[in-house]
């Protein structure tokens, strides 16, 4: 028998709790009956977002939840300064540029994060943009931006803070209304344990001042008729019922925990894949790294693709290869959402054996004793 888990950065394993509430009868979403399900799943929802602002529930991947923050802010011609630093965060770009928005884009180096000195110098260069995009965690380099610092620069100016948090949001500390971030999108299928559906934002009064003043075409991924609707505790088009019953579900396991329990299990994982990988002679490749997921560069002579398949075939343990340019070159373990720290022990020794099948020289049990001795020094604070 071969147990599979996903050690990647979305889609998450999803808890037995959750898979059950999926399996609840049908619920007509107009129906008297919904309406207690969908304000525990909006209160819910803060709770995760830490915010006190309105959450928006989209039926959509990650990505929809994008592209309603762009549609719903900005208008064909104006202007919008986005941050990015891999393929994720260029989508904030390439959603920008789809819909006609006059896009002035920042890259920095792949495996490196964005300053909040370019977001400065570039408000100050371009004081009539209107938005400012950006990625917290960007997954396929395994980089952390410091949101924090990025949000008090933006807040002193007319434009929104937009954050893709889509897989961040639950792993990583990322406090909405103490930071002072205006939007933020995140996605179901990531720390929030569920499967792949949904996507959720969350919308300070400052971005609904100007979703409510937009002259923006959209028309389905509408923030603005979204918040109209989520005021009478409901949504405009038909929703995804059976997944926010098991929003509800996955809620009350993150509820049970505590989400800075959360983040510190998360933390502790993600500093064991590192100090268990390096111990078997690979090196992290991300210099801002992210306790989302683990971008690791393969040793000289070892084939990336590999140790992808052997890990998936052999062990049943998927984990993630390199995109564009580091492909071949990198490799991704997420410890992200149903995993917790024994998990990531086994994770560790499939590793070490998929490096010895390529005859990479390692010594047999190096990494699983470097990832258990950074967990019992973690595990005893």
């Amino acid at each position: 028998m071969l147990k599979h888990t996903l050690f990647t950065p979305g889609p998450t394993n999803v808890p037995p709790e959750v898979l059950q509430a999926l399996g609840s009868p049908i619920v007509h979403h107009r129906a008297p009956d919904f309406e207690p399900i969908f304000q525990q799943a909006r209160e819910g929802l803060q709770y995760v977002f830490r915010t006190q602002n309105p959450v928006v529930p989209l039926t959509s991947s990650g990505s929809g939840g994008m592209e309603a923050a762009v549609t719903s802010l900005l208008a064909c011609g104006e202007k919008a300064l986005s941050f990015e630093g891999g393929k994720f965060g260029e989508r904030w770009g390439d959603i920008c540029k789809a819909y006609g928005i006059n896009v002035i884009t920042h890259s920095v180096e792949w495996g490196t994060a964005a300053t909040p000195e370019m977001v400065e110098k570039a408000l100050k260069e371009n004081p009539d943009a209107k938005a400012v995009f950006c990625t917290h965690c960007e997954t396929s380099t395994g980089v952390l931006t410091d949101v924090e610092a990025i949000a008090k620069i933006v807040a002193k100016t007319d434009a929104v803070l937009v954050i893709d948090a889509v897989s961040s949001l639950g792993a990583e500390p990322l406090e909405t209304d103490e930071w002072g971030v205006d939007v933020v999108v995140t996605g179901s299928q990531k720390a929030l344990m569920l499967p792949p559906g949904m996507a959720f934002v969350s919308v300070s009064p400052k971005a609904e001042k100007m979703i409510n003043q937009a002259k923006s075409t959209c028309f389905y991924f509408s923030l603005k008729a979204a918040l109209k609707a989520l005021a009478k505790n409901t949504t405009p088009w038909t929703g995804p019922v059976s997944m926010i019953v098991a929003l509800n579900a996955a809620v009350d396991l993150l509820k049970k925990e505590g989400i800075e329990n959360i983040w510190a299990r998360h933390q502790r994982c993600a500093e064991a894949i590192r100090k268990g990988s390096e111990a078997l002679g690979l090196s992290l490749f991300s210099k801002s790294p992210s306790n989302v997921v683990v971008a690791l560069t393969v040793p000289a002579g070892v084939d990336a693709g590999k140790i992808t398949k052997t890990m998936r075939d052999a062990f049943g343990m998927t984990i993630t290869g390199g995109q564009e340019q580091l492909k071949g070159k990198i490799i991704r373990i997420a410890a992200l959402g149903f995993v917790e720290e024994f998990d990531v022990l086994a994770l560790i020794g499939a590793l070490e054996l998929s490096l010895i099948r390529q005859d990479h020289k390692c010594e047999l049990g190096a990494g699983v004793a470097a990832a258990l001795k950074s967990l019992n020094t973690s595990l005893s604070k």
